[in-house]
Parts: C-alpha cells; structure tokens; sequence
C-alpha cells in the first residue's frame, strides 16, 4: 500500500449522528400517531426523504423540510401550526446536540498525523458539517475538509485531483458500504469499513464486498495495523 492520503467519513466515523435522527424519527411518529401506524409513517417520511434528496440534499435541514412535507401529506393538510412548529423544534434539538466523539477516533489521528495527511470526506450541509467539525476539536488533525454534495465517483476524483495525488494513494475509512467504500474502490482507492451500530437504509447495500484493496475492521483503533 502506497498511500499518501487517509480520508475519514465524518457522522459516525467519527462522532455519533444516526442515532440523533432515529430519535427524531420516533419523536415525529407520535406526533402523527392518531394518523397512522408508526410503520407507515415512518415510510412515508423516508419516500418524502428519498424524493427531495435532489433537492435539499443530505442533512438535517432538508430531513426537517421533508418532515413537514410528509406530515402536510399524511395528515391531508389538517396538522396545523402546532405539529409544524413542533417539527421545527425537532429539527432545532438535534443541530443542538452535543458532539460525541467515538471510542478511539482522536487516539487514531494522533497515531496518523505526520505519516499521512489526513482529511475529512464527508456530505451534507455545509454549514452543519462545519460546525460539528468545529465543535468536535478535531480540526487541528486535518490537511483538508471536503463536504460533498454527494459521495460519488466523480466527487471523489474530484478531492483526489484537489490533493494532487493518484487514486491508489488514498485510503478512505467509513461506516458507508455505498458512500465510503464503493466509490473508492471503484475509481481505484484503497477502503476500510468500520460498521456503526446503525445505519440509514438509503446507505446500506445487498450485497458483500470481496476486493484486494477493502478491509473490514470491528473498531477504528484496528485501522492502524491495516496500515
């Protein structure tokens, strides 16, 4: 492995995220339980996620404006003012949360930082993204933040021509098969997997990844004997 450059994913990577919005979820399910069954809405909510990506794009903004949207639509428009600023709030309590670092991220940036220049890859909102960075103490570790509008092939190439290296000399760690590990391995990166506990559907993939240049790890610590 020649690599120059380790690139991290960022909500659960290297802090918790996903479950802030689960409890989220939960918390507009009840509003709108009269409604319907938890299952259904949480299904529509993620088909109304789903149809504005293209949108709003990834991040807790465009996640609140669906859930107006979806509470508009299942309610038939009768929701009122009430269930609307109580999704506002929703939105507001988890751009309020705290950032929690994982177990082990800052003792693994520690052990990488001179050997590699070390980024950040990651989506969503921009603003958002930069204040959790902010926030989380981390930023001192990085070379380089990239906040994607998505997480593609072409946005990758576009970070490796930014780092002025060739694609076999980045390293990309994350917990998403589809947005961190197969883009990567696909424009000809190197890829190591850490699962989160939790993962949004829209990120999970069918199918097992078996590749010369992919590893699986349990816990991130483990990147640093990979490498």
């Amino acid at each position: 492995m020649s690599i120059k450059v380790v690139a991290f994913d960022a909500d659960d990577t290297l802090w918790v995220n996903e479950p802030y919005f689960r409890r989220t979820e939960e918390a507009f399910c009840v509003l709108l339980q009269d409604y319907l069954s938890q299952h259904n809405i949480e299904r529509e909510l993620l088909k109304t996620e789903l149809d504005n990506l293209p949108l709003y794009g990834y991040g807790v903004k465009g996640f609140v404006l669906s859930m107006v949207e979806a509470a508009i639509r299942i309610t038939d428009g009768t929701c009122g003012i009430e269930v609307i600023s109580k999704i506002l709030d929703l939105g507001k309590a988890v751009l309020n949360e705290p950032i929690e670092l994982l177990e082990g991220v800052e003792d693994v940036l520690i052990s990488l930082q001179g050997k590699y220049r070390l980024v950040v890859a990651t989506k969503g909102d921009l603003l958002d993204q930069e204040r959790k960075l902010r926030k989380s103490g981390l930023a001192k570790y990085f070379h380089h933040i990239e906040i994607m509008s998505e997480k593609d092939e072409a946005n990758y190439q576009k970070l490796i021509r930014h780092l002025d290296i060739q694609p076999h000399e980045l390293l990309m760690i994350g917990n998403s098969l589809k947005s961190d590990i197969m883009p990567v391995l696909n424009i000809g990166g190197h890829a190591i997997h850490v699962p989160y506990h939790i993962t949004w559907v829209h990120e999970q993939i069918d199918h097992a990844i078996e590749h010369e240049r992919f590893s699986v790890v349990t816990h991130i610590s483990q990147v640093l004997p990979v490498l």
